[in-house]
């Protein structure tokens, strides 16, 4: 076996090993008072995108159940309070309309009378509602399909 000429041991590292770059005392005393005060320290990038989760969270609003008036208003006070409240995305459940009475009244129309297309009817024709939605379309299967509609949300620009 060959000796090695290169092998260093612990008390020959301090002859080949050279420091690049000591710290001043001034710069010592700079990082301890750096780190007393953290204020001027910005927050994690991780931190930030919980927040954006949290801001882009989907409110939700389950209308199974409610009659065509009462549904109306909570779709009005929903919307209202999401647009207020900085909400880009939201998501009103109408369901499908399967059950609806509507099939046995001769003299009740059939599609207006179940929330699926009543809901999106009275938020384009309400003028108030209108102005802060950008968009209306179907939800996604995962949340409720063709028994659901995302609606869209301007931008609130606070006066």
């Amino acid at each position: 076996m060959e000796p090695r000429s290169n092998l260093v041991f612990g008390r020959d590292i301090k002859q080949i090993v050279k420091k690049k770059f000591s710290v001043t005392s001034k710069d010592k005393s700079d990082w301890d008072d750096f780190t007393r005060d953290m204020s001027g320290v910005v927050t994690k990038k991780v931190d930030l995108i919980e927040e954006n989760i949290l801001t882009n969270k989907i409110k939700k609003l389950d209308l199974h159940g409610f009659s065509l008036a009462d549904a109306n208003k909570s779709v009005k006070k929903f919307i209202t309070y999401s647009f207020k409240n900085g909400y880009k995305k939201i998501l009103v459940v109408t369901g499908k309309g399967l059950r609806s009475k509507s099939y046995d009244n001769p003299y009740a129309s059939e599609k207006l009378s179940i929330l699926k297309y009543s809901i999106p009817e009275y938020i384009k024709n309400d003028n108030d509602l209108n102005e802060k939605i950008s968009k209306i379309c179907k939800a996604d299967e995962k949340d409720g399909g063709d028994g659901a509609i995302y609606i869209f949300l301007k931008k609130n620009i606070i006066k």
